[in-house]
């Protein structure tokens, strides 16, 4: 799906502004309510907006603690290991891999002995072999997509 430059501008504006209203979008980007109703839907549709709502912090809810565990599985067990994974309140994203490891997931806890509590649990779930655990110290570069957007939009302009 390709997105253009009026696209890039939409998205801009809902990751800017997220509790602006559709009628305000529109008044902002000079066109029409429909036209940009029309555009949103299409961006939903093709899954290039896949949700809204708040983004929370886990150290606003009290797990200042975020680890990166690699998951060893079993052969043929790789399901059944990332269903046992989303029965864990602390990961917050796991994802197979290729490389040292077969699951990497992203781990949050209350304080170092809660964060061995979960590997704990990890390390018991039947099909995990091993487990490694990498904690991040700093957030460097938070979360984004903005820059990714405008690289795309930039790449599908059409030149004058």
């Amino acid at each position: 799906m390709a997105v253009d430059e009026l696209d890039t501008r939409i998205l801009r504006l809902l990751i800017e502004q997220p509790r602006t209203s559709v009628r305000e979008y529109a008044r902002i980007l000079g066109i029409a309510r429909g036209t940009l109703q029309a555009r949103i839907d299409r961006l939903e549709r093709d899954g290039v907006i896949t949700g809204s709502g708040p983004f929370l912090s886990p150290t606003a809810l009290g797990h200042p603690v975020l680890a990166f565990v690699h998951i060893e599985v079993t052969q043929g067990h790789l399901d059944e290991v990332g269903d046992a994974l989303a029965q864990v309140p602390e990961i917050v994203e796991a994802f197979s891999i290729t490389g040292g490891g077969d699951l990497l997931t992203r781990v949050v806890a209350r304080d170092n002995g809660h964060l061995e509590d979960v590997i704990q649990r990890l390390i018991n779930m039947p099909g995990v072999v091993r487990t490694r655990t990498e904690m991040a110290l700093r957030e460097r570069v938070p979360h984004r997509l903005l820059p990714l957007v405008e690289s795309v939009g930039r790449a599908t302009r059409v030149p004058h």
